[in-house]
């Protein structure tokens, strides 16, 4: 029986966290018979995670990401399990196993914002980290055997920095909405205290731009409040200061990884979910949000134009008084828009199942 392993100590994060958690949950939907997947976790991950199917694993695997415990005992721990195929589903990974593995890269965000506002390690530190990233992630894409990517955005900005030799073994697999929004009611106790908002829903990094759409809000009529919901760590504490230096705070509410049932009430009574990102790899709130029929209104960025076409409103994302003007024509117009063809082509679940087809397409040839 082959054994495929699958790195997932990003589980409970964010963005990474939800890929993850869709992957595995469909995985285990599946019930694989013919191979055993082994799914290394972080310990007190692990303590909250359990499978149905007798042929998914957990491992421990407690070596953080960007460690020298990740290069060392995590790869230790990978040639124990004497793999047939790993997929590492981030960057960071142990740059000396040297068996067969597949590779998803989500973004290259890393690659072409490098900003030391981005981190809150010195300068030298932070320059040094960053010459490291850029060594780990070619050598991920060069020795990878099939890399998989969000959108044809990201694979095209791949090939672009390493050149065509890998255009060959990377492919685009869409993204979705998660099961954990499709099982949850909205809180409705939430109607009393919160109208008329408009939603970002993201985390607060410098390439999420989130300091000029509050910028932006200010010459939005008085009536409507900026909702952004994120989680909490450096960059929102960073963000909170920002804006309570703001003309508009108080036109601003910051929630801090409040529950689901919560983040389906606000995108299902949102007049529209924002994002004013200059990188993504997907977006998936800008889904979650067009699931419930919301309008979105986002950067005018290759990644976006792929995914939603015309159907939203599209704004520069460097200039502030261009997503000051297009919030401002949102209100007057109410532009609306049909998403019924993208809920239909982006799922987790085929996600998961394209994703299965190339396990066993890897390890057929092995």
């Amino acid at each position: 029986m082959k054994k495929i392993g699958i790195d997932a100590r990003l589980y409970f994060q964010t963005g990474i966290g939800t890929y993850l958690q869709n992957l595995l949950f469909y995985l285990d939907k599946k019930n694989p018979k013919k191979e055993v997947y082994y799914i290394y976790l972080r310990k007190q991950d692990s303590l909250k995670i359990n499978f149905k199917s007798k042929n998914i694993v957990k491992k421990v695997a407690d070596q953080k990401w960007h460690s020298f415990s990740e290069q060392t005992s995590f790869l230790l721990s990978l040639l124990k399990d004497d793999l047939d195929l790993m997929h590492f589903t981030y960057f960071s990974y142990p740059i000396f196993y040297w068996r067969k593995f597949v590779a998803t890269v989500h973004d290259t965000t890393p690659l072409l914002f490098k900003t030391g506002k981005a981190s809150t390690k010195n300068h030298f530190i932070y320059r040094l980290k960053h010459f490291f990233l850029k060594i780990v992630v070619r050598l991920q894409i060069e020795r990878a055997v099939q890399i998989i990517t969000p959108t044809n955005t990201v694979k095209n900005q791949l090939i672009d920095i390493y050149g065509a030799k890998i255009a060959g073994k990377t492919l685009t697999i869409y993204e979705g909405v998660s099961h954990t929004i499709f099982g949850t009611k909205e809180n409705n106790l939430l109607d009393k205290k919160f109208k008329d908002f408009f939603l970002y829903v993201g985390n607060f990094y410098p390439h999420k731009n989130v300091e000029r759409l509050i910028d932006a809000f200010g010459k939005v009529s008085s009536k409507y409040t900026l909702i952004l919901v994120g989680p909490n760590d450096y960059f929102t504490e960073r963000i909170s200061r920002y804006i309570r230096s703001s003309k508009f705070g108080n036109r601003i509410v910051l929630l801090k990884n409040p529950p689901t049932s919560d983040l389906v009430f606000f995108y299902k009574n949102t007049e529209a979910i924002v994002h004013p990102s200059l990188s993504e790899g997907f977006g998936l709130p800008l889904l979650e949000a067009a699931y419930f029929g919301r309008p979105i209104i986002a950067s005018n960025i290759d990644v976006f134009r792929e995914l939603w076409k015309d159907q939203y409103v599209a704004f520069d994302p460097s200039n502030v008084e261009d997503i000051s003007n297009k919030l401002v024509e949102f209100i007057r117009k109410r532009s609306s828009f049909s998403f019924d063809m993208f809920i239909k082509k982006y799922s987790f679940e085929k996600m998961t199942e394209e994703t299965i087809k190339i396990y066993h397409k890897v390890t057929q040839n092995s």
